[in-house]
């Protein structure tokens, strides 16, 4: 088994309507413009590097955001090469049986995102590990999500790389890996969810649960607010998780405890329930968004339209309206 540490920068569409999205099969998240990674050892330490710039085709021009916080520009986007031949040489730079080590969980979909929209083999990339859980595991976390400047100062790590820098936060990730007990991190992992919510405060043991299961759970950090985490399209918005078209949404139903829910509807494949929770980050005095999609059938669809109308009643009677995008 190759361990392989990896790190993704990408380029984001100028805004949610973009006419780009029509040219692509996925409502697609962000277009890779440089892949990092290292390998680790048979001690699970640091070794070979390797790092590419991925020339963007659709997502050409860059998003002020991300060119603040990756210092890349027109010119170093110009000099990239294209996905296919940098997921070639990336291929064979891995070898086989390749395990990808991820800090987050974010690159993962983004990289398989990419791969769809260039038709190329993903059959290889089927191994994934989130180090966040290990590290909540063997420093006594829970299933709070801590980012890797955090995880660095807790073991007292150095930075000599840069960050925000593909290659430099890969090689950041496999130091963590070095004061972590890998061998045994690896084999708690499949249950390392469990674990960790076990931790929580609030946690209650698990009873029999009918609840259908989310077609996906995804995470968005670094907000300063609530309401300028409703003003990020993937929080806002939704794409269908079958055909990638942006749906219509309802509105935003408050359901307490800082729990928000909406319907969205696809002509094709009918509806889906999206439910948003936020936590204010201590470490940063930032706001996080958890967002799950749920296939919404008739009983979803029920219990949405009743808390909306409760949420109108409340309103009709004198309380203050509440604005789409909650604020802080």
């Amino acid at each position: 088994m190759n361990y392989v540490v990896v790190d993704l920068e990408w380029n984001q569409a100028m805004s949610s309507k973009s006419s780009v999205f029509n040219k692509l099969p996925i409502h697609l998240r962000g277009e890779i413009i440089e892949i990092g990674a290292v390998k680790l050892d048979e001690d699970m330490k640091p070794g070979e590097e390797f790092t590419i710039d991925v020339k963007p085709v659709y997502f050409r021009r860059m998003h002020y955001k991300v060119k603040k916080i990756t210092g890349f520009d027109k010119d170093r986007l110009a000099q990239g090469v294209s996905f296919p031949e940098a997921m070639e040489r990336f291929r064979a730079w891995c070898g086989e049986d390749v395990t990808f080590i991820t800090w987050g969980c974010d690159d993962q979909g983004i990289l398989e995102q990419n791969i769809i929209i260039h038709d190329l083999d993903w059959d290889w990339i089927a191994g994934w590990i989130n180090l966040q859980l290990i590290y909540n595991l063997q420093t006594g976390g829970d299933k709070n999500q801590k980012s890797l400047a955090s995880a660095m100062e807790h073991f007292e790590i150095e930075q000599t790389r840069v960050a925000h820098d593909a290659l430099g936060d890969a090689y950041n990730t496999a130091l963590v890996c070095t004061h972590l007990d890998m061998r045994e991190g690896l084999r708690l992992y499949p249950h390392a969810g469990e674990i960790l919510a076990s931790r929580m405060p609030n946690f209650k043991p698990p009873v029999e649960n009918n609840a259908p299961d989310a077609l996906a759970h995804e995470y968005y950090g670094d907000f300063g607010s609530k309401a300028a985490a409703f003003a990020d399209p993937r929080v806002d918005g939704l794409a269908c998780p079958v055909c990638g078209e942006t749906l219509a949404g309802q509105r935003w139903v408050n359901q307490g405890d800082m729990r928000y829910m909406n319907l969205f509807f696809c002509p094709e494949h009918g509806a889906y329930l999206a439910r948003v929770r936020f936590r204010r980050e201590p470490e940063n005095e930032s706001w996080a968004a958890n967002k799950l999609i749920y296939e919404a059938d008739a009983e979803m669809q029920s219990f949405y339209r009743v808390k909306a109308s409760q949420a109108r009643r409340r309103r009709a009677h004198g309380a203050r309206k509440p604005k789409t995008a909650p604020e802080t």
